[in-house]
């Protein structure tokens, strides 16, 4: 080590799940599940005073953080440690393939009219927040889709049998030409967030649990440099996130959209 460099302690959420993985890891397990309840007990043990919202430990590295190194290095070259709900109050780890949904730079960029009110623009109070609300009233989810789409409930949190609490940053449902009905559950990915099985694969099992009728099209979206916004729509298989349809678009004046702009988008219609 050089000399004068010190090595950073974990933090409090680090070192919890780090002994949680400890307490109940065995070589050559692939799953193995813990309660919350023993968030508590650790931080007796470790002697590390607990957040005033407990399951932020856990939310925090099922969508924000990587896991502590430690845990890193118990999965073998091409997979990864992922939580997932595993009913009320409970959870598990599991090792899954590594992969990583980032936008493709070759994509072309769709500009789109925008029609987010200044003053939304203004005053919103987080990336998140500000991306939604740019999704929203421009309607990019109908054109994305190619449906008539229409906000039903943003900030949802609800509980999902055999997963436990769940939160989605906003719900659609849909209708199109055929009079097919969808739902469609939508994360906002900002900062270091990340695309990830977990939040995907609890989208997914929400709406066929609340809407089992209802078709399922799974959409996350993300600023991209330049204020473009990319899109996804994802689906899971065999514990893998996969790009269904993936497009770019980039909120701009009407006036700045030229003939050109407009035959380029013609000719790669379907």
């Amino acid at each position: 080590m050089p000399e004068g460099k010190k090595v950073r302690r974990p933090n409090r959420y680090e070192a919890i799940i780090a002994k949680i993985f400890d307490n109940n890891y065995k070589e050559g397990l692939s799953e193995f599940q813990f309660s919350r309840a023993e968030i508590s007990a650790i931080a007796d043990e470790l002697k590390i005073v607990l957040p005033k919202n407990i399951g932020d430990i856990i939310y925090a590295f099922r969508y924000r953080y990587e896991l502590p190194k430690s845990i890193l290095e118990t999965a073998e070259e091409g997979m990864e440690w992922i939580i997932k709900g595993s009913g009320s109050a409970l959870y598990k780890f599991k090792k899954v393939k590594l992969n990583r949904i980032l936008p493709r730079e070759e994509l072309i960029t769709i500009k789109v009219p925008d029609a987010t009110p200044e003053i939304i623009s203004a005053y919103a109070l987080s990336d998140e927040q500000a991306l939604l609300a740019k999704v929203r009233y421009n309607r990019l989810i109908d054109i994305f889709l190619g449906i008539t789409a229409y906000s039903l409930q943003n900030h949802l949190r609800t509980h999902v049998k055999a997963i436990g609490q769940i939160e989605i940053d906003e719900v659609y449902v849909g209708i199109d030409r055929h009079g097919r009905q969808f739902v469609v559950p939508v994360q906002a990915k900002g900062g270091s967030d990340k695309h990830g099985v977990v939040q995907t694969d609890q989208d997914i099992a929400y709406c066929k649990a609340k809407f089992p009728d209802l078709v399922c099209r799974a959409v996350s979206v993300q600023f991209m440099t330049n204020g473009r916004i990319a899109m996804f729509e994802l689906t899971v298989q065999d514990d893998e996130v996969k790009v269904v349809e993936e497009r770019h678009y980039q909120l701009v004046s009407a006036s700045s959209i030229t003939v050109d702009d407009l035959r380029a988008y013609s000719s790669h219609g379907n």
